[in-house]
């Protein structure tokens, strides 16, 4: 099955997510497909989602991800996206074999599918993200916006922190979505 510029846009972005705290993960640009606009180099301009993901020590899993489903290019594409990216600690909570299994060359569908579902079009943040709402996933789910004890959170995941990107947000959360798997 094959997904559209945007849907992967949107899927690769949430998987990226990465912690404000500015450490280094010791991947580097060298490790993805340097082809179209995952190659751009740019020392002097905000990092895209993509930069930040494999910036991040936190978000290692879903960099890894991100590479088996090829969606290199779609987290550095203009944008706006708003990726709601699974810390490395969220993909070990799933069940055993699960992450183990969707890596597998024969299930890149499947987790194109579940990468994708982490992000949508546009960008939520402040104000644009509130309690009772809505956000349109890129692979045409909804999924709810909720406050609880002063933290917000979507789909049912924390947010724990919110990265600006130069093509949207990255927000970076506990869970991942599983409504776009099957």
């Amino acid at each position: 099955m094959r997904l559209s510029a945007s849907a992967l846009a949107l899927a690769v972005a949430v998987l990226f997510g990465a912690c404000a705290d500015g450490n280094q993960s010791q991947a580097t640009t060298d490790t993805f497909d340097t082809h179209g606009q995952a190659g751009v180099v740019d020392p002097d301009s905000k990092a895209n989602v993509l930069q930040i993901a494999i910036g991040s020590p936190d978000h290692t899993t879903l960099v890894a991800a991100v590479q088996a489903a090829e969606l290199e290019n779609v987290l550095s594409n203009p944008g706006p996206l708003t990726v709601f990216a699974p810390t490395d600690e969220a993909f070990a909570a799933l069940p055993e074999g699960t992450l183990d299994d969707l890596l597998k060359p024969e299930n890149k569908g499947t987790l194109a599918k579940i990468v994708t579902s982490h992000a949508s079009p546009g960008t939520f943040v402040g104000t644009t993200l509130q309690p009772g709402m809505q956000i349109y996933l890129a692979t045409g789910q909804y999924v709810d916006v909720e406050e609880k004890d002063g933290d917000m959170y979507v789909n049912g995941a924390k947010i724990l922190a919110t990265v600006d990107a130069s093509n949207g947000v990255v927000h970076v959360v506990d869970k991942v979505f599983l409504v776009a798997a099957g």
